[in-house]
This record gives C-alpha cells, structure tokens and sequence, in this order.
C-alpha cells in the first residue's frame, strides 16, 4: 500500500513538474520540489515572511488599477482648503415687535459676531488663482485657504456666479503654487474611474474614489446649473469646491452637491465638469466681475413626450424653440420657432440646460454648429454667437433713501439680460441684479433676479418708474415681485 502511494506521489511531482516548468524557471530545482509537495500535500504555500512582500510604485498606466497612489501625491497639493468669515448681526427676539417697541422704544441694535464656513478649492493656476463655490465664499468679509502643509494665507475675491455655483479666488502671495491641469470634461464617459478630493467635515484633507455615475445631469436644485457630472465617489458637506480628478490626475470637475436626506454621502455626488470651470476662470483672468455667457438670441423648453410623437421623433430628447429674438443670432442663423436642436458643434444636446451649457463653454465670436429637427426633417444650420450682455451696455441704478428697497441694484430688461439671466424678455417690471447685504432691501428678502412687477397698485414699467415710487413715503409698502415663474405678493409697513 506504501507502495502503491509512493508511486502515485513521484508521478503527481512529475507532472507538476513538466507543467510548472516554463514559470518556474527562475528557481532552483530543490525550491521548485518544495513548493510542487507542499501543494500537493495540501501546505499553506501563502504564508511568507514578511520581508518576501515587496510593494513597488506603479510604473506603467496599466500598473494604476492597484494603487491611486500616484495620483493623489500628484493632485493632493493642489487642493486646499476655504475657510470663509462673515460678521453676522444678532437682532434681539424683540426687535420689530410693536408691543415692546411702544413701551420700551427702540430696541438697541444686536451684537455682532463671527460666522466662519469651511469648503474647498483647487488651484488652476501657479500664480495662485482657486476655483472654489460660490455658495462656499457667498457674502465673506475675508476668506483664507491653507494647503495640507498647514500653509495658510488670505487671498481676494476676483469673480463670483451664483447662477453657476463658481467663485475664483486670488492668493495673495507671488509664490508659484502647484497646480492642477483641466481635463477635457466632455470626453468623459459614464463608467471611468474619478477621484474626489477635498475636506469633508473639517476632518482635513480625504480621498475617495468612484466612478461618473451619469452625466449632463440636471434638475438637482442647487443652482441654475443644469448639467452636472454624477459620481459615487464619496461627497460630504466641507467637499464642496474640491477636485473629481481622473485617472491621469487631470481636474475633470468641482465638487457641488451630494444628494442625501442624512446630511452624509449616499453615493450620489454632483461635480460642475472642468469646462466651464475653465470658461468660469478665463473671465476672471479676463478682468470680469461676472461670469458672462455668449449671446443667441433664443429661448428653449424640454421636449416631452407629445411634442416628441408630434414632430416623428422616436425619444423626447433636444431642446426646443419657444422664442426667437428678430435681429439676433439665432434669428441670422435661420433658426425658427418650433425647431429642435438635437446637437451643437457635433456634441448631444440632451435638454435645454444641456445646450445652456454647450453655448456657455463655447467662446464668444465663434461660429456653432447646429444639428435640428425642422419639420420633421433633420437640418444643420450655422450661428455666430454673439458678446454677452455687460453692465456698461445699460441703466442701472442703487435704490436708495427711507424705503424697503434701497440696497437693490435695478435695470430694465432687455433680450441679452433677460437670456443671461434666464427670465423672460417680455416679462413686465425692473430686474434686480445685486442686493448689498444688511441692506433693508436684504431684510426684506429681496434676492438678485427678482423683477419688481408692482408697488403700492403701481405697475413698474421701468426704472424711472421704481425711482419715483421710492421717493415717495405712503407709510406701508405693498409690492409684487416674479421670483423664479411665481408671482409672490408682500407688505412692509
């Protein structure tokens, strides 16, 4: 019996042998015997000393699927974190409260305090030059970044937009800063690997990993931007600003939103892709104060279903036409109302916002490409995109004096604004476009996109309209303001 098993062991080792050869060739035979018995006899081959593990930098773009190592010594330095400070007035409980403001008089103004809010941000440039969001730096009276080092220095706001959630900040310091290099966004794909880096909960600065769950997103609520790129990369709140970063350490885009019912990561993250980060940080370089978007001279709508099935189009995709400027681009282009737009410059326009986004990246002067559906037949037509709408192109005036709206920035509206501002051209009324905070007018609420529809039973047509109805002191002020598509009615006495 010994026999018979001696036997079968040298045959098993014989065969091992002959089949283990071609990847065994760098060991000597008396190690290749050991590890051929030690399997056989059902050892545990795995277990090794310690210094037989040796762990090596990846050398090869194959090599990154086993570490993000590189990758993160490569991006991390450029990300820092944002700390924002505001002084905030504490108002007394009872302050405006008629009873204790008849027997006690006016009530003495509250303290003031520190209100500090922590984000993040990338450096784009070595001159010093962070994307961060605007909700992250909104109504600061300083804001400083500190790098992972434990570096910190101030630095000035040089353009802010609410309506993309971006804000670009200058270090100030001449020291060179490294620096991230932007990816081209629209070359992502849903299923390539990102990285999110920022400063969740304060905690310093993290790495998570994911992938782009979805793209040209839309719809999520945090601002008027609707075309976020959606990752599983872990976000938390003090993430906002921070680097989606893909695997060749490029910035594909900045960190926004997460959605989530717990106030922690779900999963689902929302990142402003890198170029219109880009579009965003040249207008700053550019001198701009605001980011401004090219001019087409058109308005657009979802495509639903029935108008789909109207127009023989197989899925509600595109954007459609509902209003055409006469004299503007889009109506020198040949585009007209009811039409389509599918594509533009050979990239799908899912939505309106979609579009939005493509004319927003799109440099001013430049010639576009559209593809469209024009009674029901598929057409491609040419549009020069016009400059944007400036401030110096128009009226505008601070409301002042004893009365709810002074601190508010006012104009009239016109085809540009209305486009730039996304409200209607033919809506009635004045526009405001800033609120200067503490300001009655930011007590009362009044927020920049408002149009001031009516005062005290008075249509406003214009702002010399405004202007003479703030002079006035009926005592109570009963006005209407669109904010939004809805029309809200108030009384400040």
């Amino acid at each position: 019996m010994r026999g018979k098993f001696i036997i079968g062991l040298v045959a098993a080792i014989a065969i091992a042998l002959s089949v283990a050869a071609l990847g065994a060739q760098d060991k000597s035979p008396t190690e290749q015997m050991r590890g051929i018995i030690t399997d056989i006899l059902g050892g545990d081959s795995g277990q090794r000393a310690p210094a037989e593990i040796q762990r090596a930098a990846p050398t090869s773009q194959a090599q990154l699927q086993y570490s993000f190592s590189p990758l993160v010594k490569k991006a991390s330095p450029a990300v820092v974190n944002v700390y924002a400070e505001r002084m905030v007035r504490q108002q007394s409980p009872f302050a405006g409260d008629p009873f204790f403001e008849r027997f006690f008089g006016q009530m003495a103004p509250g303290r003031s305090r520190k209100q500090s809010s922590l984000g993040s941000g990338v450096i784009v440039d070595p001159s010093g030059i962070i994307v961060t969001n605007n909700h992250v730096i909104d109504g600061a009276d300083e804001i400083k970044v500190a790098f992972a080092d434990g570096r910190e220095f101030s630095s000035r706001l040089l353009l802010k937009d609410e309506r993309v959630d971006l804000a670009v900040l200058k270090i100030r310091d001449s020291e060179a800063f490294p620096s991230l290099d932007y990816s081209d966004s629209d070359r992502l794909e849903v299923g390539d690997i990102v990285l999110a880096i920022g400063n969740p909960f304060g905690v310093g600065q993290t790495v998570t990993s994911g992938i782009v769950s979805a793209l040209a997103r839309n719809g999520v609520g945090v601002s008027d931007f609707g075309f976020f790129i959606q990752t599983d990369a872990a976000i938390n709140p003090g993430n906002s600003g921070g680097a989606l970063v893909d695997m060749n350490g490029h910035l594909v885009g900045i960190n926004t939103a997460i959605f989530s019912r717990s106030g922690g990561s779900n999963g689902i993250g929302f990142a402003i892709p890198a170029n219109m980060v880009r579009a965003v940080v040249d207008a700053a370089k550019a001198g701009d104060t605001r980011f401004g978007r090219p001019y087409i001279g058109a308005s657009f709508a979802p495509v639903t279903s029935d108008i789909a099935e109207a127009l023989n189009m197989k899925q509600a995709f595109g954007a459609i036409v509902t209003a055409v400027v006469r004299g503007g681009p889009a109506h020198e282009g040949g585009l007209k109302v009811g039409d389509v737009v599918l594509k533009m410059n050979g990239l799908s326009v899912q939505h309106p916002e979609a579009l939005g986004y493509r004319i927003a990246t799109t440099a001013v002067g430049a010639v576009a490409e559209f593809e469209i559906v024009s009674r029901s037949r598929i057409r491609r037509i040419s549009i020069k995109l016009a400059p944007p709408d400036r401030r110096a192109d128009r009226d505008e005036v601070w409301l002042t004096g004893r009365n709810p709206f002074a601190g508010a920035l006012i104009t009239d509206i016109g085809p540009k604004l209305a486009e730039a501002m996304r409200i209607p051209a033919s809506a009635p009324g004045v526009v405001i476009l800033d609120v200067e905070r503490g300001s009655p007018a930011n007590r009362i609420g009044l927020r920049s996109r408002d149009i001031i529809i009516a005062v005290n039973g008075e249509t406003i047509t214009s702002i010399d309209k405004m202007q003479e109805m703030v002079a006035t002191d009926p005592g109570a002020w009963r006005f209407e303001i669109s904010r939004g598509g809805r029309r809200l009615r108030q009384l400040v006495r």
